[in-house]
């Protein structure tokens, strides 16, 4: 951040110098109209900044609240597939795995789901349990190639469980640069009161545009702090993926 801040501090400083150098030189002209040379390119130019930040922090947010929506029902699924290879190993052993899956999943859909919103992480209970189940399967007495296979096949799902939640646990941090942010901030903000810095004194109908063009940058601002985080605002994933998996979890449970 000091970086950025140094480095407008001397972008600031070389136009001050250069205008000095311009007008001891001669060879420029006064411009104080607001809708003169230096105000027209000023506000091309802010212009173009805004839009730059204000598509990147909105992209981003979309694209990653897409993913994350997507690794939520590949978790499930393989929460799912577990259940159903599960059923393979013996009687006791599979009671006992199938309801740690259940238990898994209520836990994510529920209190997990709640943490993950409020606090952009990820329930040390629900690693405990998810270590558990895979502590249960080894120890399961495989005496038979099938057992073998069963064994082998929750194993690997259980993998692909861990897997997605080492992403939804990315997920659950991502947001966008501060940075950005601020630009994002900033950048609007002096475009809405450029032409009133220009010298501009807007009167009647003229500030109807003004007026609605204020509007819509703020809300768009507000947009990209609503946005910004995975699991809560405007693009927020929800448990439905979960939500989904108990109900076939307690299918399968129905018809076995």
């Amino acid at each position: 951040m000091i970086i950025y801040i140094a480095a407008a501090v001397c972008a600031v400083i070389v136009v001050i110098l250069a205008s000095r150098l311009v007008r001891r030189g001669r060879h420029g002209v006064d411009d104080p109209d607001p809708d003169g040379p230096t105000t027209a390119h000023t506000g091309a130019m802010l212009s173009a900044l805004f839009l730059l930040a204000f598509a990147i922090a909105i992209v981003v947010p979309w694209t990653s609240a897409d993913s994350a929506r997507s690794n939520t029902y590949a978790e499930s699924q393989a929460v799912v597939e577990a259940y159903w290879a599960a059923s393979r190993l013996p009687p006791a052993d599979a009671q006992r795995v199938q309801a740690g899956l259940r238990d898994y999943v209520q836990l994510v859909r529920g209190p997990e789901w709640r943490l993950m919103r409020d606090h952009g992480r990820l329930s040390a209970a629900g690693w405990t349990r998810l270590d558990g189940l895979r502590r249960e399967v080894i120890a399961v007495n495989a005496s038979t190639d099938e057992l073998q296979n069963a064994q082998g096949s929750v194993l690997d799902h259980l993998t692909e469980i861990s897997a997605a939640r080492h992403q939804r646990a990315m997920d659950a941090k991502t947001s966008p640069p501060a940075g950005l942010l601020i630009v994002t901030v900033l950048t609007g903000i002096v475009v809405m009161l450029l032409p009133l810095f220009a010298g501009a004194r807007p009167r009647g109908l003229t500030l109807v545009p003004l007026a609605m063009m204020a509007g819509l940058l703020a809300a768009g601002v507000y947009l990209v702090f609503d946005i910004a985080h995975v699991f809560r605002g405007g693009l927020a994933v929800h448990p439905d993926a979960y939500t989904g998996a108990a109900a076939e979890l307690r299918r399968i449970s129905g018809g076995g």
